[in-house]
């Protein structure tokens, strides 16, 4: 078996649909060009690379908080096949949220490295509603932007899912404060992890060979059933080229026990977001 014919579930993506779903006005970057990336694109990638379901994220490029409407369209056009993480202001309610897990959305993103610490100081109460239904708190920090919130997060009772490996500072090290905060969260048994995104923190190309150290204490720390695999497509602001066929195939060479991969590119996400 090949990568490339084996169950995929990509777990990192996003819609940018501008002429079905213009983008809020203001906003501090408005994808264009190549990075645009309506869902029948999306669809046709997934066919081609054998990926059989899709959590898509929210982003805040373009649309923001509390503008779901690209990404609930995609979801509900899927028939079962994606599900979502969406993007929604500190005063979203009980009822809101459940209105949005009733229409295929299983988390919220609490995106730090963008909005930055402060703007997610106070988020406990959301926090807890989204622990109250069920649902994952999806966070991106970067270098050691996760020191001041773990232990809010840690407390919430919600179930964790961290992207893009924490995105560490690789030149502070694997013992850096940052990064031990990200691998801390594995102890509350509520916790999982992205291994994607590496050109967001990597200071080289593929094959990022920069992120062996920490992707390793990742996996250490973690464990492989609580790894999971997400693109990043369509590869916004990347610096290096990137190439889906590439990504997969870096994966089956860091992977090859077809085990192993069952667990990294389907099952252990299948489990966490609740595909069959």
């Amino acid at each position: 078996m090949s990568v490339f014919s084996e169950r995929k579930i990509d777990c990192h993506n996003h819609i940018f649909d501008p002429e079905a779903f213009p983008y809020q006005p203001g906003g501090s970057y408005q994808p264009d060009g190549h990075e645009k990336a309506s869902f029948d694109l999306f669809t046709r990638m997934m066919d081609a690379y054998g990926i059989s379901n899709a959590l898509i994220v929210g982003p805040n490029s373009g649309y923001g908080e509390d503008d779901n409407r690209a990404l609930l369209d995609a979801i509900k056009r899927s028939s079962g096949r994606c599900k979502g993480m969406a993007v929604v202001s500190q005063g979203c309610s009980l009822d809101q949220l459940q209105a949005l897990k009733e229409q295929g959305v299983v988390g919220i993103t609490f995106n730090v490295a963008f909005y930055g610490v402060d703007h997610f100081a106070r988020s406990a109460a959301l926090l807890e509603r989204i622990a109250q239904l069920d649902m994952i708190a999806q966070l991106q920090v970067e270098g050691e932007q996760l020191i001041p919130l773990a232990p809010m997060f840690i407390d919430s009772g919600a179930r964790l899912l961290i992207d893009h490996c924490g995105r560490p500072d690789l030149s502070a090290g694997i013992d850096s404060p940052g990064f031990r905060s990200v691998l801390s969260l594995a102890d509350t048994g509520r916790a999982w992890i992205k291994v994607s995104g590496f050109d967001k923190f990597s200071d080289t190309a593929l094959p990022w060979t920069d992120t062996h150290e920490a992707v390793t204490a990742i996996l250490q720390t973690y464990g492989e059933d609580r790894l999971i695999w997400g693109s990043d497509w369509p590869f916004l602001r990347a610096r290096h080229r990137m190439d889906l066929g590439s990504l997969l195939a870096l994966a089956e060479a860091q992977l090859p026990s077809p085990t192993q991969r069952e667990k990294f590119f389907w099952r252990n996400a299948a489990e966490l977001i609740g595909f069959d």
